[in-house]
């Protein structure tokens, strides 16, 4: 009896199809999808509409991307590959992480829904442009005297896509209000500090908060998390 194979869901696991349409590609697909995320979210996002974006019958589009799933591995990839890499010989693991880990966040916020569908989109992490991402990270921290690697990789990683999608959940909500950031917390801020007039640390926090500039705040949260990160990865450093 013949041994049963079971395929591997995944877009990486399976060969590429020959295409049938020479003005319909998988890259053009990948760029459409891309384009209706950023718009519209995932939620947006189906194989119909998308097929009817790009004038092409489903059927068409299904012989360069077997489920929705495939089609979210790629659109992954593809803006993992949009990030800036610090050299792989970085002599200062640290500013190299930091250079990583603003880049993954300047992708996410401007892909918002990147952050909040890395953990569902199949095997993703195989993709040639995260790989890349991953295998410059690992080199810089394995120079740099890691006994572990990738454990640093996972832990600096889980930081930024912890706060790159609250944030850009944040930005997501004020682009839909029609005000720029400025204006929105303008309008929010007076609320805030009124209801937390009882308790004195949060009422502190919020007055401050009013008098900065949120763009500003939201990039200082993010490095002031970012250096606490890397100085708790410095204690595993051998000594």
């Amino acid at each position: 009896m013949a041994a049963r194979t079971n395929p591997i869901p995944s877009v990486w696991a399976r060969q590429q199809r020959e295409p049938d349409q020479p003005a319909l590609s998988r890259a053009a697909i990948v760029r459409e999808a891309i384009a209706m995320l950023d718009a519209d979210g995932i939620d947006a996002l189906s194989m119909r509409k998308l097929a009817t974006r790009l004038n092409a019958g489903a059927t068409s589009l299904y012989r360069h991307v077997a489920t929705k799933d495939e089609l979210m591995e790629l659109a992954v990839d593809e803006v993992f590959g949009e990030m800036d890499l610090p050299p792989a010989d970085s002599p200062d693991w640290r500013a190299a992480a930091v250079e990583a880990a603003d880049a993954f966040r300047a992708t996410a916020l401007r892909h918002p829904w990147l952050s909040s569908v890395l953990g569902q989109a199949g095997l993703a992490y195989l993709g040639p442009n995260l790989l890349a991402y991953a295998e410059r990270l690992s080199t810089l921290l394995t120079a740099a005297g890691f006994p572990d690697p990738s454990r640093a990789i996972e832990t600096l990683i889980a930081y930024v896509i912890g706060m790159s999608t609250t944030e850009a959940a944040w930005l997501t909500t004020i682009a839909r209000s029609g005000e720029t950031e400025a204006e929105f917390v303008a309008r929010l801020m007076p609320a805030a500090v009124q209801a937390t007039a009882d308790y004195d640390h949060l009422s502190a926090a919020y007055t401050a908060a009013a008098k900065e500039d949120p763009a500003e705040a939201r990039d200082g949260k993010f490095a002031y998390g970012l250096e606490v990160v890397l100085d708790g990865l410095a204690l595993r450093l051998p000594r």
